[in-house]
């Protein structure tokens, strides 16, 4: 496996969707309604949050039910499969995504950066600043974020 250094299996921070965690790993939020562009770098590894089993993809891949404007389904399944993409994320390209890229997108960036040492407090504003300003969605959802450990 490649490390940070190596460059070539990570995001450009400059990319859309592209959040730095205070680690340094760079982690990808996206809406699955907006095709990737052409030529844009694939993930080597993506977690998709959805009510219904996402679509193939050819890279490795772990789906959470997740239904939209709500919660995972499984909450221990959800926080084994996001501290393997905040693991993962240290050497490869990983995605996380759910429908528009918002509501569960953002939760569970808000995890990673939970995961990450941000404070669980803070993990909601940290992803609003550098991901996307209308990132976690719910109260329930931000409910979750803060007592994610």
């Amino acid at each position: 496996m490649e490390s940070v250094a190596d460059g070539e299996k990570q995001w450009d921070e400059r990319d859309p969707g592209v959040l730095r965690l205070p680690s340094g790993r760079l982690v990808r939020g996206r809406g699955l309604r907006r095709p990737l562009e052409p030529g844009a770098p694939a993930p080597s590894y993506g977690v998709y949050l959805l009510g219904k089993p996402p679509p193939e993809v050819p890279w490795d891949s772990h789906w959470i039910r997740w239904p939209d404007f709500r919660l995972p389904s499984d909450r221990a399944a959800a926080r084994a499969a996001l501290a393997e993409a905040w693991e993962r994320a240290a050497a490869e390209r990983v995605e996380i995504a759910c429908g528009g890229g918002r509501g569960r997108t953002g939760t569970a960036l808000a995890c990673l950066a939970v995961l990450d040492g941000v404070p669980a407090e803070e993990a909601v504003a940290f992803v609003r600043r550098g991901y996307d300003r209308h990132a976690v969605e719910t109260p329930w959802q931000r409910r979750y974020v803060r007592r994610f450990r």
